[in-house]
């Protein structure tokens, strides 16, 4: 869902958090973290006060959401029958 959100250009933490629906602060971070160490996002501080940081996907990171897309586009055309075949207690979880 980040790369999802990052696709079409830069976001600021605050906005991410708002777009991720249902992550903790905690895991967001995290998960920032680790894309941006393996090169899929860059980090731009603007040193400023307060303080503002956006993220952007890096060409790497456009090559992992490029090969993203279709499993995304297998998700949404499947919605209703993954949906259909979950056990009951589990359809509340899927729809989030």
């Amino acid at each position: 869902m980040i790369l999802y959100h990052l696709q079409h250009g830069p976001r600021r933490f605050g906005e991410l958090k708002r777009l991720v629906a249902g992550i903790s602060e905690k895991v967001l971070i995290q998960q920032l973290r680790d894309l941006q160490t393996v090169g899929v996002l860059v980090r731009r501080d603007y040193q400023e006060v307060p303080p503002r940081v956006d993220y952007t996907i890096t060409p790497f990171g456009m090559t992992l959401v490029e090969t993203l897309i279709p499993l995304c586009r297998w998700g949404t055309q499947n919605r209703a029958e993954v949906a259909r075949r979950l056990p009951e207690s589990s359809s509340s979880v899927s729809a989030a």
